[in-house]
């Protein structure tokens, strides 16, 4: 005889318990750990083939040091053309200087005549003409050379754009170029290409000097959000570990969501307020990108509370 047991079967409980929110009242929101700087995602000017990588994974670079190149053979070739042809503006400035002192010369030597019954009045103008053309030819030759120093400038500004730098002084979070891919100039990926996007920054990097954490909280919550009211971040799986943190600042637009937790009660269509908050990364052992829990102190809700008047009747 087969027998069906009725038991109801337990509960399973977590491997760890959930945090406790230190607060009687609160606001409550998932947050992402991200540099100081916001996770800058970098890309280039131009679109060639990565030559090599400069830095690893986990490097403090200071502002200004290469952190990878682009094949630029094309562009090297076309600066030498450019240069070549500022020595050939240069060498023609040469020239018309040349012809001016010349004209200056046999202007000279008429003028210090003291008798000039020997030169015909029509000898001292062209003379006289050939030294205006002489400074023309000196000014449209001065005009050159700075035109074809300008066009060496440009290439040299476009040859730099092949030598990707650092703009500030950052850890290099995450590499998604090797030598001999091609990276196209528009391949500028989002900080989170795993939520928002599928194209990834050739570079992630940003300033850790100090953490922040972008807390998501609900457009129904965010009236009850203050600034100056403490708040605190809990560590996903080990809740022991938590460090109260800094108000910076607030995304005054309110987006919609995309940084999922995975709560089965959770809503996708909703809208949530961006709260950043700053902690020192040495009282909370999480690393950049990772989610955790955070509580910020609000006042109660009281169910009596009405706003905007009575409802109108109807009549």
């Amino acid at each position: 005889m087969l027998l069906i047991d009725r038991k109801a079967a337990p509960i399973a409980q977590p491997l760890l318990p959930p945090a406790i929110p230190p607060f009687e009242s609160f606001v409550s929101g998932a947050g992402i750990v991200e540099a100081a700087s916001e996770n800058i995602a970098l890309g280039t000017m131009v679109s060639a083939t990565v030559d090599t990588i400069l830095v690893k994974k986990g490097d403090i670079v200071p502002q200004g040091q290469p952190l990878f190149t682009l094949t630029s053979d094309q562009a090297e070739a076309d600066l030498k053309t450019k240069r070549a042809l500022l020595d050939v503006a240069k060498t023609a400035l040469e020239q018309e200087k040349a012809s001016l002192k010349y004209a200056l010369d046999e202007l000279n030597l008429v003028n210090q005549l003291e008798d000039k019954r020997g030169v015909t009045k029509e000898e001292l103008i062209n003379r006289q003409d050939n030294v205006l053309i002489a400074q023309k030819g000196v000014e449209n030759a001065e005009a050159g050379v700075k035109s074809a120093q300008t066009q060496v400038d440009e290439s040299q500004v476009i040859l730099n754009f092949y030598t990707v730098k650092a703009p500030i002084d950052c850890e290099i979070m995450q590499i998604n170029i090797r030598p001999g891919e091609y990276a196209a100039a528009s391949a500028l990926g989002s900080s989170f290409p795993s939520s928002t996007s599928s194209a990834s920054p050739l570079m992630l990097i940003g300033n850790v000097n100090r953490y922040h954490i972008r807390v998501d909280i609900d457009e129904n919550d965010a009236w009850r959000f203050n600034k100056d009211q403490p708040a605190v971040a809990f560590l996903r799986g080990n809740a022991q570990y938590h460090t109260s943190l800094k108000f910076e600042y607030l995304e005054p637009y309110v987006v919609p969501k995309r940084s999922l937790t995975g709560d089965p009660t959770e809503r996708v269509d909703t809208r949530v307020l961006q709260v950043i908050y700053s902690y020192d990364p040495k009282s909370l052992p999480a690393y950049l990108g990772q989610e955790v829990d955070v509580y910020i102190r609000a006042a109660k809700v009281s169910s009596d509370v009405q706003y905007g008047g009575p409802l109108p009747v109807s009549r």
